[in-house]
């Protein structure tokens, strides 16, 4: 059902939950350490990746401070393997990875939906997602929604854009430069480049070098 607004309710759509136990693993993949968390109904979150792996493991507990480390399910090695091979510029779907849509509020989860949707290597921008919501004027409401994305990569937050060309914001570690960087993995066209960096001098040329979040 569309709800047409201007402005996402206050408290409208959030929904009742009974917490159950949180489990979480890292893995690697070729760009660094990355981890999921989940519970009995999915993913309840996702972590970019890291060099070192016991910074993702402290960025997770900060998260969900009584997860408890456990082997992975069937789904969630599923879901590993899927999201291995879209980080070495696969163009896999995502879609099937179940998440915890329940845990966000109703207007951010049918922004996640529209966001779930965009295949790699294409791009939508937050007024176009705020149109398909029913209103133009909800772009601003649907960055913020974005902003607060639990299952960044499962639900590929760095495809959408601002207008004309821009990037738009990144809550996530790294910022704009980490999107620029899962949208280049995917062979995404982006017109606006990542922020320079000061102060640090230039890199030695090196061969064949593997894309990272961490330059």
């Amino acid at each position: 059902m569309r709800i047409h607004v201007r402005k996402p309710p206050a408290n409208r759509g959030e929904r009742a939950y009974i917490p159950s136990m949180i489990s979480y693993t890292l893995f690697e993949t070729v760009i660094g350490w990355a981890g999921l968390a989940w519970a009995d109904k999915g993913l309840v979150g996702v972590y970019l990746p890291e060099a070192d792996p016991e910074n993702a493991r402290r960025g997770f507990l900060r998260r969900f401070p009584n997860a408890v480390e456990a082997p992975p399910t069937e789904a969630v090695t599923h879901a590993i393997a899927d999201i291995r091979e879209l980080l070495a510029g696969q163009p896999v779907d995502l879609t099937d990875i179940p998440i915890d849509i329940a845990r966000v509020p109703e207007f951010n989860a049918r922004v996640y939906e529209i966001a779930r949707a965009i295949p790699p290597g294409e791009t939508l921008t937050y007024g176009e997602i705020a149109v398909k919501l029913g209103d133009k004027l909800l772009a601003r409401d649907v960055g913020a929604a974005l902003g607060k994305n639990p299952w960044p990569i499962v639900v590929p937050c760095h495809r959408v854009t601002a207008a004309g060309g821009k990037l738009g914001g990144f809550s996530a570690r790294g910022g704009v430069n980490t999107k620029v960087k899962l949208l280049a993995i995917e062979g995404a066209k982006v017109l606006e480049p990542a922020p320079p960096k000061k102060d640090l001098p230039k890199a030695k040329p090196q061969a064949a070098p593997q894309p990272s979040l961490f330059d």
